[in-house]
């Protein structure tokens, strides 16, 4: 399903962008959305990044993400910055970005944005599909921080609901839904997110890998997973899907501990599926 099929008859600002083997096309692009080039990556494939011209996400604002990566063609799509949430506007609907990632057999998608912050009083709704073809793999990761510490706005937002759901031809392998609401639901407490001030997810998924692959990978993830966590500043997890795939969580006091591990799995995850690792993807002005 589209982003334009699931968002109805809402006014949205689209991006549509379609990796090939040979070939990359941007087929619309609405403001604020902008991409330049896309740059080829070493071994192949290229590199996109996303562009926010109006600096973060209104109020009322409603954002559709489109990419397709064709069977066989490699996609690694980043951002220019962290995704900022600004304030709601009393009468406007809440803010909401869609993002639906369509990857075709033997593909390879790397989704590697950086941060979503929402700032003090927004309001706003995230959903994201990602359709895996047969052997089609896919490295994502998103990370959650909490508005501007220095002006006192930790979890001060009012509101944010994000889904994510990712399916093989046989079956969906990660389904996720959770709304967060500060002011009903403190998130300090021990079963939301204590004393920690950023979360961040990585997924790893290919189908059609035997389930030990998994408990391999699960296994050196772990590993990783151990040496990064820091007593009091950050806590990291991993575990194998019931099928094709892995995740690792991270609860962190600050956004210094979460670009390094992060790097560490997906290289690790991009070694193991790939057989191939890729320097990290480089930002433009």
């Amino acid at each position: 399903m589209h982003a334009t099929q699931i968002a109805g008859d809402a006014a949205l600002h689209q991006l549509k962008l379609c990796f090939g083997r040979d070939r990359f096309q941007v087929a619309r692009q609405d403001p604020p959305w902008k991409v330049v080039r896309a740059f080829a990556l070493p071994e192949s494939g290229r590199l996109v990044h996303l562009h926010n011209v109006s600096g973060g996400v209104l109020a009322g604002d409603r954002l559709a993400l489109d990419i397709e990566v064709e069977a066989g063609a490699g996609a690694q799509v980043t951002t220019t910055g962290a995704t900022r949430l600004y304030r709601h506007r009393p009468g406007a609907v809440d803010s909401a970005q869609y993002s639906t990632f369509s990857v075709g057999d033997g593909a390879l998608l790397e989704f590697l944005p950086d941060p979503v912050i929402p700032y003090a009083a927004s309001r706003h709704a995230q959903r994201t599909e990602i359709r895996l073809g047969h052997g089609a793999a896919l490295l994502w990761w998103e990370v959650l921080a909490p508005g501007r510490l220095a002006a006192g706005e930790r979890f001060a937002f009012e509101r944010l609901r994000v889904e994510t759901s990712v399916y093989t031809p046989r079956r969906p392998i990660f389904l996720e839904d959770y709304v967060l609401e500060p002011e009903r639901q403190d998130l300090r407490s021990p079963v939301r997110m204590l004393g920690y001030s950023h979360m961040a997810s990585f997924c790893a998924a290919q189908e059609g890998r035997p389930p030990e692959f998994w408990r391999n990978l699960e296994r050196q993830l772990s590993e990783i997973a151990s040496a990064m966590t820091l007593p009091g500043r950050a806590v990291w997890g991993a575990s194998a899907l019931a099928s094709d795939g892995l995740l690792v969580r991270g609860l962190t006091t600050s956004g210094r501990f979460v670009n390094d591990p992060l790097a560490e799995f997906w290289q690790a995850a991009r070694l193991a599926i790939t057989g191939a690792k890729c320097p990290l993807p480089r930002k433009i002005s």
